[in-house]
């Protein structure tokens, strides 16, 4: 999905199609997006295959979410507050912070987790599920739905990294860019923003323990049923 400068857009948007699974199959496009936060007044995304969402999972804190969505006139929007009540590791931005982070919302929960997936395997058209850059809480979610449905390690983490391109601008949708200094541009700035792969590894780590995501979805309350709806839903034939 090409990028622009424009910031009266998603800037960390991306349709979850096109991955590839072991087998070689790839995932259907139109079905899961994955964004940064939605503001009042944003352009519809060019180049979106199927837009506005039927369905948005923001997984974004309370104290975040003070308005009413700007996508709820169009879309069924459910706030799944995954980070809520967790202990969450001293914020330094670094890997090992991240890792612990990722793995605290594996850990500490998973029915939330699966709250998301549900929401996403049953909307009626395309979902979208986002947190405030689209980054970590939708790093992690990302991982689990491609994951389940067969996608393969390598290309779950080349998602992931994605996001480093667009860090920049996400911080100044957040109105929290810093004024880049003399010999300093918004490459040098990315990579000290920098989405580690150790981070997301580990998650992928966890899932392995249960023979993948979708192994780990079920050892939580998910059904085989719901995990082969998942894969028809999101694969293409």
């Amino acid at each position: 999905m090409a990028t622009s400068d424009a910031l009266d857009e998603l800037v960390n948007l991306r349709d979850l199609g096109g991955q590839p699974t072991g087998n070689g199959v790839l995932t259907r496009s139109g079905v899961v997006y994955r964004s940064d936060a939605p503001h009042p007044g944003d352009r519809d995304p060019a180049g979106a295959s199927a837009w506005p969402p039927r369905v948005v999972v923001d997984l974004r804190e309370a104290v975040e979410t003070q308005d009413e969505h700007p996508l709820a006139p169009v879309a069924q929007v459910h706030r799944v507050r995954v980070l809520e009540g967790l202990d969450k590791p001293e914020a330094d931005g670094s890997a090992h912070e991240l890792t612990l982070l990722y793995e605290g919302m594996l850990q500490g929960a998973p029915k939330k987790l699966v709250e998301v997936f549900r929401h996403v395997l049953e909307a009626d058209g395309p979902a979208l599920v986002h947190c405030a850059a689209g980054k970590d809480r939708t790093g992690v979610v990302s991982a689990m739905l491609l994951g389940a449905a067969g996608v393969r390690q390598d290309a779950i983490i080349a998602d992931y990294v994605r996001t480093d391109k667009n860090m920049f601008r996400v911080l100044q949708r957040l109105n929290e860019a810093p004024e880049l200094p003399p010999g300093v541009d918004e490459e040098m700035v990315a990579e000290l923003l920098a989405t580690p792969t150790q981070a997301i590894e580990r998650v992928l780590e966890v899932f392995e323990d249960h023979q993948g995501a979708a192994g780990w979805l079920g050892a939580h309350g998910v059904t085989d049923d719901e995990l082969e709806r998942w894969r028809e839903k999101f694969l293409q034939e």
